[in-house]
């Protein structure tokens, strides 16, 4: 038996860890067997991805219960692999560093479970490159349970996120990145959300019971394919939100989902783009481009099964002229869709009764955008879809493509500016406090013009703001405390919101 804490010589790769251990699998052989992260063949090489394939070099370190994740990080060198066994573990992990593996052990049905208490606002951040984060159970927490920010290569997997706050799985500024077989469920915003990353595969995870189930925004090359999401507000999301660094959404895959009765109450905060997601949406593509929707099971949605729209949509958006607000080249090839639209809500609901009908489109469209096709439209039922043109099959179908990902690790930031991994003020802005402030507008939290306003030439005050904030806005939730974030990085922030102008 391997003794706490102890430091072992080189091992060999981990794997592809192990798909929700024994909730999947059962338990193997008699009692106090531990879960192997490579005897499942599911996951040996399953992803097919070179950059995840790369053997560890380093060190394995065990972490068993009461002692600290963070100590283990902070003591890892690159290469080394840090073990973690069951056990419950309060606390926020930190990973600055490059090629790093994290993997929870599960025993007998037991696993390694972090547990923010309702008060810590991030289970696992990280910004180094070639991470990989798997196998643990995240609860309580009240921003994220996973963040990443700017780190390249990275894998996150086999993991089981329950009531983790705003977002369960958020890389952002990525490149090349594997998102699979995790289980997320009571995510306020997006339980996976691809935020201003390329080149990312999100397959055969589970949502369910979040706002947005799997959401891509602003982010390019990226495969969706083998998940289920259901009882989510809105099962899968393809977007631009305008006011960020990155622009565009394109080359996005949808396929092989199963999305079904994705029909729960929006519970996003006010403000917020999700919060204008209707109940009942099924797969919904909001400005982004090159869309191809492949495949896929779509059923019970009450609202529509198929929403293609432009930011029009939206009851407030920043002011940016640089993201183009519709839906362009997006292909609908062969999907099963059957019994959606039961009971549409809003907007449609009123077009629908304009139109003498109680019962809404399994696709709909609601204008703007050019070169857009559907596979055989007479199968489904379909509205404001006239200008679609009949998809070549042969040309569209992205059957040939099994991966979105790169071959090889990769260097470097996903912003075309190297600006952006040199300026910890702009870095830290766009990958933290971005998905709540726009710079016009109000979101989940006051505008960039209104927080100028209040603090004008005290960036002192708002970083001290940013480490302990107050509750000062009936209209806006209480904002959580980044108080992981050290006071150089907090005034950095300060200095690059007060100075921002558009």
């Amino acid at each position: 038996m391997i003794k706490p804490g102890k430091i072992l010589p080189p091992v060999a790769a981990l794997g592809a860890g192990v798909l929700l251990g024994l909730w999947l699998f059962g338990g193997g052989g008699d009692g106090g067997s531990e879960i192997s992260l490579t005897s499942n063949p599911l996951f040996q090489g399953s992803e097919g991805l070179g950059f995840a394939a790369q053997q560890s070099t380093g060190q394995r370190i065990i972490v068993t219960d009461g002692q600290s994740i963070q100590a283990a990080v902070n003591s890892a060198s690159p290469g080394d692999v840090i073990q973690v066994y069951p056990g419950t573990y309060r606390e926020t992990v930190y990973i600055d560093k490059d090629s790093i593996t994290l993997t929870g052990v599960v025993v007998e049905g037991e696993w390694p479970t972090l547990d923010g208490g309702g008060t810590l606002n991030d289970a696992f951040l990280y910004s180094g490159d070639n991470i990989t984060i798997e196998n643990f159970r995240i609860t309580h927490y009240k921003g994220n349970g996973v963040m990443g920010q700017a780190g390249n290569n990275f894998v996150i997997r086999g993991n089981v996120i329950i009531d983790a706050g705003i977002y369960g799985i958020f890389p952002q500024f990525g490149r090349n990145g594997l998102v699979a077989h995790n289980l997320l469920t009571g995510i306020a915003d997006a339980a996976i959300y691809i935020g201003m990353s390329d080149n990312v595969d999100v397959l055969h995870n589970e949502v369910h019971g979040n706002v947005a189930g799997i959401e891509i925004e602003n982010s390019r090359h990226v495969l969706v394919e083998g998940n289920i999401a259901y009882d989510n507000t809105g099962g899968i999301l393809v977007f631009i939100t305008p006011g960020l660094p990155i622009k565009t959404t394109y080359d996005v895959i949808v396929r092989g989902n199963f999305v079904f009765e994705n029909n729960h109450e929006n519970f996003g905060a006010p403000g917020s783009i999700v919060a204008n997601i209707p109940p009942g949406t099924g797969i919904m593509v909001m400005a982004g481009d090159d869309v191809v929707i492949e495949n896929n099971i779509i059923r019970d949605n009450d609202n529509v099964g198929i929403l293609i729209t432009s930011l029009d949509i939206l009851k407030q958006v920043s002011n940016d002229p640089d993201s183009e607000p519709n839906s362009d080249n997006v292909a609908i090839l062969d999907n099963l869709m059957l019994n959606n639209g039961a009971n549409p809500v809003g907007a449609l609901k009123a077009l629908m009764l304009a139109n003498l009908q109680t019962r809404g489109p399994d696709i709909l469209d609601t204008g703007g955008g050019t070169g857009k096709c559907i596979l055989n439209a007479g199968r489904y039922r379909t509205l404001l879809m006239a200008e679609y043109a009949n998809c070549d099959e042969a040309a569209k179908t992205t059957r040939s493509i099994r991966s979105m990902t790169l071959d090889q690790p990769v260097t470097g930031s996903v912003y075309a500016e190297d600006a952006m991994r040199e300026n910890i003020g702009m870095r830290s802005w766009y990958a933290i406090c971005s998905a709540c402030h726009a710079y016009d507008i109000q979101l989940i939290g006051p505008s960039v013009q209104d927080i100028q306003a209040i603090y004008a030439d005290d960036p002192g005050a708002l970083a001290d703001y940013i480490f302990s904030p107050i509750k000062v806005r009936d209209d806006a939730p209480e904002m959580p405390p980044q108080d992981y974030l050290t006071i150089e990085t907090r005034r950095a922030v300060a200095d690059f919101a007060l100075a921002m102008e558009n």
